[in-house]
């Protein structure tokens, strides 16, 4: 019988986790998220109020900047300010951003310490070393790390296929996995033939946001699927997985109530993961 993977016991344990930490202040020096907008993009607007209301259901203080447009460098003296203000524990700038302005610079100008989206190139070079410096790791692969092992599913010497390579999801969760020694294959848009890639997988992360990307034809009845598709339709949000899967494989991660929850959750995490290290320096 094919087991469902939600998200919500796993959202539940980090949020456990945070409300200790929040009780252990006593209302005093609390953690606090700065979250920068810019432009009217509709899903933009809906990550960061998902953000802002765990912020505000547990304890966090946040701050919404919120632009309609801003110049380049406009930002980079703003995030700054962020940067110097001791009482902000984390830095979120909200992709995707207007064409005039470069995230990579946006990324880098963020203080690697503040970082909890995990994408300044510091927190990305620390994971290469070893799964002990995953602590502002991207908030996504987390995500799906946590899934696996709240799960028990397990990944050393596992065979995973990787289906995504973007700086936000699959290259880091790729490293993620690998630290851990599973056997890790990534494919992307040139992939000659993904089936062959995904036939013998023992697990396989779909992060592409394509309708029906995976059927039963490509992947093993054993097999484990997690979702981090993300597709809009009419009707509703789907994932990258067709349903003719859900009753095929040995366990699948549904869209919605899957990774997505605990993504949200571990910005939050991340967050309370920064305040550490700021008090404690």
């Amino acid at each position: 019988m094919t087991k469902v993977l939600s998200g919500k016991p796993v959202v539940e344990k980090i949020y456990n986790e945070v409300d200790n930490y929040i009780k252990s202040l006593n209302g005093k020096n609390l953690p606090k998220l700065d979250i920068i907008l810019v432009g009217e993009n509709p899903a933009s607007l809906s990550y960061v109020t998902h953000k802002i209301k765990a912020c505000e259901k547990h304890g966090l203080l946040y701050e919404l900047h919120k632009f309609d447009n801003i110049e380049h460098q406009q930002l980079l003296d703003f995030i700054q300010t962020l940067n110097e203000d001791n009482s902000v524990s984390g830095i979120l700038v909200q992709l995707p951003l207007p064409k005039n302005i470069y995230v990579p610079d946006v990324i880098k100008v963020i203080s690697k310490r503040k970082d909890v989206d995990g994408f300044h190139a510091y927190n990305l070079g620390k994971m290469l070393t070893s799964n002990d410096f995953e602590d502002l790791a991207p908030c996504t692969p987390k995500a799906v790390i946590s899934l696996l092992e709240y799960y028990n599913i397990p990944i050393k010497g596992q065979n995973i296929t990787v289906i995504g390579h973007s700086n936000i999801v699959g290259k880091p969760l790729a490293v993620m996995l690998m630290n851990r020694n599973a056997t890790v294959t990534v494919c992307h848009i040139d992939t000659k033939n993904l089936k062959e890639n995904l036939i013998n997988a023992d697990i396989v992360v779909s992060a592409v946001g394509k309708v029906n990307l995976i059927d039963k034809s490509m992947v093993k009845p054993d097999s484990i699927l997690i979702d981090v598709g993300f597709n809009k339709i009419e009707g509703g949000i789907v994932g990258d997985l067709n349903p003719d899967l859900f009753n095929y494989v040995k366990a699948y991660s549904p869209v919605p109530g899957g990774v997505g929850p605990i993504t949200v959750a571990k910005v939050v995490e991340n967050t309370v993961v920064a305040h550490k290290w700021i008090n404690k320096n």
